[in-house]
Formats: structure tokens, C-alpha cells, sequence
């Protein structure tokens, strides 16, 4: 028996998708190089964009076409990822139905939340891994439907990841890559006691609370009881994270690269830029998505921080690590973006500097807020220029000094 597996969207679908093919493997089946001759076929969905979604429909369309011009062949569809957990999240049942009643093809529409860590990831990659630390999402930014197909933000044990790590790095791996949808909040479900004091290395003496943290049936860093570090978010001290601590664990543990991904601007902690500082390990590279350089864009967005805000971090960053690098998120033609708004996040673009921008232009996703509240009312051809305003000021120049680098 053998499987083919299709991965559509970011690292997290894809580390997904090594969880599934250990599953596979467990069972005695094979990879099969085709899907024209795999038993199984797992199409692993993103639902971020509309392009992607629309890609994942193509796909087990052209399938059905294969399946009935050869009706010898029996293959068995799959559907996992975030158009299933998008399915399953919705109570009422509606959204599953309408995936079966446009994909009749498909045998079977499987949660990813089934396939477990019970497996070691078959990965492809013997000097690179991703290793997931979160998965879901508590933030609720209007134009994002990933609280909706992932679920509320739920952390993995903090020796489970440790120990993997470990493994990882006496199989010889050389580079990691930790893996959330917002890894800065990693830990505080873990957290039973959210009154708690910043731990002792933080310089901040705002937050005096003096409760113990305490962690759910685990044991964490040596058995020994730590103080979460503290976010302030909207005034208040609100946001415990362990993420810190656990950078700095996997750091020593001697990898030459250390990235991690996706991090909020809202909550990138003073402690944790002081870690990246002192491990040269960890990559120089950070990705912090700012999505719009409009304040009334980011309000609209749900995006807990000004531009000033997200300005003033960048400039803490540069001060404390030596020859960063950025990448960010923008999404263009936001509901309602005017001309002046688009303008501003172009100043802001100059201002920082992005080493790489991943430019979007917005589409409506199902069950967000901007959806259900909001008017998708820019045109296509302006959004589209936007776009091409962005790949300009920021990707281009880029791939030109890489292509100059090249020809050298």
C-alpha cells in the first residue's frame, strides 16, 4: 500500500503533513512518487487565501477526473488541514456539508487534531526540522480565519519539545525551527496561576504580583519553578509566556541555526529579544508581520499595536542585535483601505527597511470578522497596484542584489 501526500500553505501545514506520512509509515505503507499510484491520497489545505483554497478544489477535481477515466485504479481521497478544522469548528455542521456536497470525490475528511505526536515526524529534510510548539490562535484578527479553522491556541508540553530537540540534535540535525501560529504566547495555557511576577532576569518592575507559576502535569526546566515572563498588552500586565525560557534551552543544546515563526508585534517581550541577543545561534533573520502602516487600518484589523508601537520595537531590536535582518506580512485593499492609508504603510515599509515583504492582497475568509461585519469594497486592479507598489519598494531590490551576488 502507498501514499501521496499534498501540502498546501505554511511550515506548520507542512510539518503537519510529516506527521501524517510517520502515521503511514507506522501502518507498513510507502511513499508512492505519483499520486497515480498511491492507494491513499492526503490533500493537506490551507484556507489563509482564496488562492489556496481555490487550489485544494482544483486538485481533488482533477482527481475525480483521473478516478473515473481509470476505474481499475481505486484510490482512496483524504482531506485533512485547515478547510477540514474549519468544518469541524463549526457546530452547526453547514460548512461540512457544503464541502461534501462540492467535493463528492472525497472519501474522507480527516481533522488533523487525529494525528497525534504519538510518531516521530518522517521528515524529508536530514539537516533542517520543524518542530511545532503551538498550535491555534487567540488572537481573532478580523481579516484571519485561522482561530476558526485551528481553534484556541493550545500549547505542547514543554519537556515533550525539549526532548524532541534533544533527539534531533544527536541525529545530526544542524538547524531548528519552532513552530506556532504566534510562538511569543507559547506556555500560557500551560499556566494555571496567571498572577504571576516577571522572572529574575527581567529589568521590568511594574509587575509585582508574587504568586508561583505552576505547570500542568510537567515537569519544566530541571524540575525547577519558574516565574512566566510577563506581557504588557493594553496597559496591563496580561500575557505569561514561556517562550523565553524555551528559546533559550533549545539555543545551548548546540544547533548552528535556531529560527522560529510566526511571531505578534504586541507581544515580543524585552526578555525574549535579550535571548536572541546573547545566542548567536539564533538566526538574525525575525519575521514580525505589521500588515498595515495605518493605525486605523490596524484598529479595523484587530491589531493590538500602533505604528509607532511597532516602530519603536524595531528600533529596540536593531539596538540590541547586531546585523538583523526583517520579513513582515502586509495585507493590501483591506476593507475600507483608502489612499492615504495605503500611503502610510508604504512610509512605514521605508522607515524599517524589510529585508522581504509577503504582500497579500486581502480576500474575504469565511467566519472572520471583517467577513461577517466589514465591506471587501477595493477593487481588484487597485489592490492589485498596491501590490505591485509593495513587490517594488520591498522584494525587488532585493532580488536584484541577490541576482548581482549570483553573477559574482
Amino acid at each position: 500500500m502507498k501514499y501521496f501526500i499534498k501540502t498546501f500553505g505554511c511550515q506548520q501545514n507542512w510539518a503537519d503533513s510529516e506527521r501524517i506520512a510517520a502515521a503511514f509509515k507506522a501502518r507498513g505503507m510507502k511513499p508512492a512518487r505519483s499520486y497515480k499510484t498511491a492507494d491513499y491520497i492526503v490533500i493537506n489545505t490551507c484556507m489563509v487565501r482564496k488562492s489556496a483554497e481555490n487550489s485544494a478544489y482544483g486538485l481533488v477535481n482533477n482527481l475525480s477526473k483521473f478516478k473515473d477515466q481509470n476505474p481499475k485504479i481505486k484510490m482512496k481521497i483524504i482531506l485533512t488541514g485547515c478547510m477540514v478544522g474549519l468544518a469541524y469548528q463549526d457546530k452547526t455542521g453547514k460548512y461540512l456539508a457544503r464541502l461534501k456536497k462540492i467535493l463528492p470525490a472525497v472519501d474522507e475528511f480527516m481533522p488533523i487534531s487525529e494525528v497525534g505526536f504519538d510518531f516521530a515526524p518522517l521528515r524529508q529534510n536530514n539537516i533542517s526540522a520543524w518542530v511545532p510548539i503551538t498550535n491555534g490562535c487567540n488572537n481573532f484578527c478580523t481579516y484571519c480565519v485561522v482561530p476558526y479553522t485551528r481553534g484556541r491556541e493550545i500549547s505542547r508540553a514543554y519537556e515533550e519539545i525539549v526532548k524532541e530537540c534533544q533527539d534531533l540534535k544527536k541525529q545530526g540535525y544542524k538547524n531548528i525551527t519552532l513552530l506556532g501560529q504566534n510562538v511569543n504566547s507559547y506556555g500560557s495555557d500551560l499556566i494555571l496561576n496567571s498572577k504571576v511576577k516577571s522572572p529574575p532576569f527581567a529589568k521590568t518592575t511594574e509587575n509585582e504580583q508574587n504568586s508561583k507559576v505552576q505547570i500542568k502535569n510537567q515537569k519544566l526546566i530541571d524540575n525547577k519553578k519558574i516565574q512566566p515572563v510577563y506581557v504588557k498588552h493594553l496597559g496591563k500586565f496580561r500575557i505569561p509566556t514561556l517562550f523565553p525560557y524555551l528559546l533559550d534551552e533549545v539555543a545551548k543544546m548546540g544547533f548552528e541555526k535556531i529560527d522560529f515563526i510566526s511571531s505578534n508585534p504586541w507581544d515580543f517581550s524585552n526578555e525574549l529579544i535579550e535571548v536572541i541577543a546573547k545566542n548567536a545561534n539564533i538566526s538574525r533573520t525575525l519575521h514580525l508581520p505589521v500588515q498595515s502602516g495605518d493605525n486605523d487600518v490596524l484598529k479595523r484589523m484587530n491589531r493590538w499595536y500602533t505604528c509607532d508601537e511597532y516602530l519603536d520595537l524595531v528600533a529596540n531590536l536593531k539596538l540590541k542585535i547586531k546585523n538583523l535582518k526583517l520579513t513582515t506580512d502586509i495585507i493590501v485593499g483591506f476593507c475600507g483601505e483608502t489612499d492615504e492609508e495605503f500611503n502610510n504603510t508604504v512610509k512605514l515599509c521605508k522607515a524599517v527597511g524589510f529585508n522581504w515583504a509577503y504582500v497579500a492582497m486581502y480576500s474575504p475568509r469565511p467566519f472572520s470578522v471583517a467577513t461577517k461585519t466589514m465591506k471587501d469594497n477595493i477593487p481588484y486592479t487597485v489592490k492589485k497596484n498596491r501590490w505591485q507598489v509593495l513587490e517594488n519598494l520591498i522584494n525587488q531590490p532585493q532580488l536584484k542584489k541577490t541576482k548581482k551576488k549570483k553573477d559574482k
